[in-house]
């Protein structure tokens, strides 16, 4: 992580998932909100469960689609998105993120994903036409919300080591990549390397106190820290089937590590760009 420096003044969103107003996600959220505003900026919070925040797409989300006819979502949200015809709820939503220069997402891991509240607003807010589609730039480069800087901060209630190369979990960046790659990625957010609190369930005061220290430093480099090397769809990495090209990562790599950059890559300019990419939902 880079050292903190002096930075201009920047608009940051804060979208937090936790039913309980005491709980660790809250204590780090109002933590998250009071050293973003003492460092000059301006934040906007997005407290899912206070907000009871509808987790489910319907018809209700599309207000002009006909009763009567086939809900196709895709076609549906894009339609409503153009025409400003979403939901009230999504609209603002919405709206908060476009006024974002950085979005950081607070959650407790459940099931080794975000909780449904929290995946609900991620289906009903990015929709075509917004967060992706052909109305906007091709997705995994300078996409439809590029410029904005996201950040994930995460409480698990296992030990780090679990989380590791070996640990039974699984690495916590292969966990969290639907999220870092799959939806910050996609729409052409950049991603920075993951906060995350282990032992959650039992934090001892003490640790609590380092936690937030850490924490803090993530905040203070939110627009300078490094992100994570994702390769992009039209950087000459991949081929028109969306697949990375032979010989282009380093030897021996494997897995979700495919799609990073790393010093070793051979990166071959092979002048080959992929097709328009196929949408995500059905």
């Amino acid at each position: 992580m880079t050292e903190a420096t002096p930075q201009q003044p920047q608009k940051i969103l804060v979208v937090s998932a936790h039913p309980e107003p005491r709980s660790l996600n809250a204590v780090l959220t109002a933590f998250a909100v009071e050293h973003l505003r003492a460092a000059g900026h301006e934040v906007q919070v997005s407290d899912l469960y206070a907000m009871k925040w509808k987790a489910t797409v319907d018809a209700d989300d599309f207000p002009d689609h006909a009763a009567d006819r086939r809900l196709r979502v895709m076609a549906a949200s894009e339609r409503a998105t153009l025409a400003g015809r979403l939901a009230p709820e999504i609209a603002a939503e919405q709206e908060k993120v476009r006024w974002a220069d950085a979005v950081i997402l607070q959650f407790p891991l459940w099931w080794f994903s975000v909780p449904a509240i929290l995946k609900g607003w991620m289906d009903r807010v990015f929709t075509s036409g917004f967060g992706y589609g052909p109305a906007v730039p091709p997705p995994y480069s300078e996409s439809a919300l590029a410029g904005r800087r996201a950040l994930v901060s995460v409480t698990a209630g296992a030990r780090e080591s679990a989380f590791s190369d070996r640990g039974i979990h699984g690495r916590l960046a292969d966990v969290l990549h639907p999220v870092q790659h799959g939806l910050f990625w996609f729409t052409g957010m950049t991603p920075l390397e993951p906060f995350a609190v282990y032992g959650a369930n039992d934090l001892p005061e003490e640790q609590l106190a380092a936690a937030k220290r850490e924490f803090g430093r993530h905040l203070d480099g939110l627009f300078t820290d490094a992100p994570v090397p994702f390769r992009s769809l039209d950087g000459g990495d991949y081929g028109r089937d969306m697949r990375l090209l032979p010989g282009v990562e380093a030897p021996g790599t494997s897995g979700l590590d495919l799609h990073l950059h790393t010093d070793a890559d051979a990166r071959p300019d092979t002048g080959i760009r992929p097709d328009v990419p196929a949408r995500p939902r059905g």
